[in-house]
């Protein structure tokens, strides 16, 4: 299985106003970058070599993650998807984006170690003004992206290059909208769910108003961002 994005571009730089109710994408906190905690760190360029047995590693900085159900102040604690991305985002983080199928399946190691239910992505259908561009089209097929990294997902209909589960709440392959079906509401965000449907531990369209557990990962951007506006600040 492999996971395949491609950079969106400028047309996300205006997602941030699309947030109903008045809500807001939030901005780093100086004080609270400064004291983020990080769980673990994984070596997020890690790639299996194609018809052999070693493991190469690239050399970059190793990115840090903060499990929400690990992290005492957040025990019990659930955030619908603004909210976990907010949480993450105060403290120069983000939902995780599961950009390749090592980290993908690192991080579901993790949920089933932990016996987490399911957790949040920073993945997202692209439903705000912009999205009638015409690589988008069908939404529900090619308008997907990770939000965090700006990187649109392969179209859903390729199986080889995602991990939606290949069933659901009414047992049809994912993502199926299955809410909005049902006459509540869309289902505009990537959730990772374990074996709820006993279908295995894998990726689903879900409500965004839902609330989960979620995986804060180190933003670089936003990293820089404080590193350049605070310099007298160690990040």
């Amino acid at each position: 299985m492999k996971i395949f994005a491609v950079v969106f571009g400028a047309l996300f730089s205006l997602a941030c106003a699309q947030f109903p109710g008045g809500r807001i994408l939030e901005s780093p906190d100086v004080a609270l970058c400064a004291t983020r905690v990080i769980h673990e760190r994984t070596p997020d360029g890690m790639y299996f070599c194609k018809n052999s047995s070693i493991t190469a590693t690239l050399i970059h900085k190793r990115k840090g993650y903060m499990f929400s159900w690990r992290e005492p102040s957040l025990r019990g604690v659930e955030e619908d998807w603004l909210g976990g991305r907010n949480y993450c985002r105060k403290r120069c983080m983000d939902l995780v984006s599961l950009e390749t199928s090592v980290e993908n399946e690192w991080i579901k190691q993790r949920i089933v170690k932990d016996k987490v239910k399911y957790i949040w992505t920073s993945g997202r259908l692209c439903d705000f003004k912009g999205c009638e561009r015409a690589d988008l089209q069908p939404i529900s097929i090619n308008g997907w992206f990770w939000t965090a990294v700006l990187q649109k997902l392969a179209p859903t209909t390729d199986r080889r290059q995602n991990d939606w589960s290949s069933s659901g709440g009414i047992n049809k392959p994912q993502p199926d909208n299955r809410e909005a079906q049902q006459g509540g509401a869309t289902e505009n965000c990537l959730a990772v769910l374990n074996n709820f449907y006993k279908d295995g531990v894998n990726w689903h369209d879900v409500a965004c108003h839902h609330r989960k557990p979620f995986v804060c990962e180190e933003n670089e951007d936003l990293l820089k961002y404080i590193r350049y506006s605070h310099p007298q600040v160690k990040i």
